[in-house]
């Protein structure tokens, strides 16, 4: 185990966090959520955002601190092995990343949009997750549909496309249920396997176990 350990700072909810809260989870290193006085905090934190992530040596000093949520995610990934040492294996699988960040801003654009920009922007979502769950479904029959999308093990882009389907299904549900229902209705066999087989390692259980599950939604 790591000498290293963490601290997460972010919302009280799963929102943009909850890919490093798995990273951290599989890595099976000590970390803590804590849950800044918002706005109140927000001057003290690197770039006035969250999440923002600390690390600390084991004399307790700390080593590392960082935001913005992609790039914690990627660190952590390198740090701790769910990201391949060879550069053009990893682009692989941060390609994939990166294309969900993109769906995740045109939701965002969407649940915002005035009346007359709705529609439009509501089309852009729909194609961009369609786009990626056809390249997504593609690319994990071609590692022979074993819930992976690359090799056996967990991986970054595993734990990430998981919380992905996650926040669209079950964190935005409330908020706005024709979304989370299109995304339901949108997953392939082949993304719902990688889903089974995310959600059941052992590795993610003591954070998996925390909330909903995105199989019983799926399934109910």
């Amino acid at each position: 185990m790591s000498t290293s350990s963490f601290t997460l700072r972010y919302f009280n909810a799963a929102g943009i966090a909850e890919t490093t809260r798995l990273l951290l989870t599989a890595a099976n290193v000590e970390w803590a959520d804590e849950h800044p006085e918002w706005p109140a905090e927000k001057p003290k934190q690197p770039f006035g955002r969250l999440p923002v992530l600390i690390q600390k040596s084991a004399a307790n000093e700390t080593d590392l601190v960082i935001s913005e949520s992609v790039t914690i995610e990627r660190y952590l990934a390198r740090t701790y092995g769910f990201l391949p040492a060879d550069p053009r294996k990893a682009a692989l699988q941060e390609q994939i990343r990166d294309r969900l960040t993109d769906i995740s801003i045109a939701f965002d654009v969407q649940r915002l949009a005035s009346d007359d920009k709705k529609e439009e922007s509501v089309d852009k979502f729909k194609d961009l997750l369609k786009r990626q769950i056809e390249a997504s479904s593609k690319a994990l029959r071609d590692n022979g549909n074993n819930g992976h999308f690359f090799g056996s093990e967990l991986t970054y882009v595993d734990i990430a496309t998981y919380a992905f389907f996650k926040r669209m299904v079950i964190s935005v549900r409330d908020a706005q249920e024709s979304i989370s229902d299109l995304v339901k209705a949108s997953l392939t066999p082949e993304l719902h396997k990688l889903i089974a087989v995310v959600e059941a390692s052992p590795r993610l259980a003591a954070q998996v176990d925390k909330a909903e599950k995105l199989v019983s939604v799926l399934s109910a």
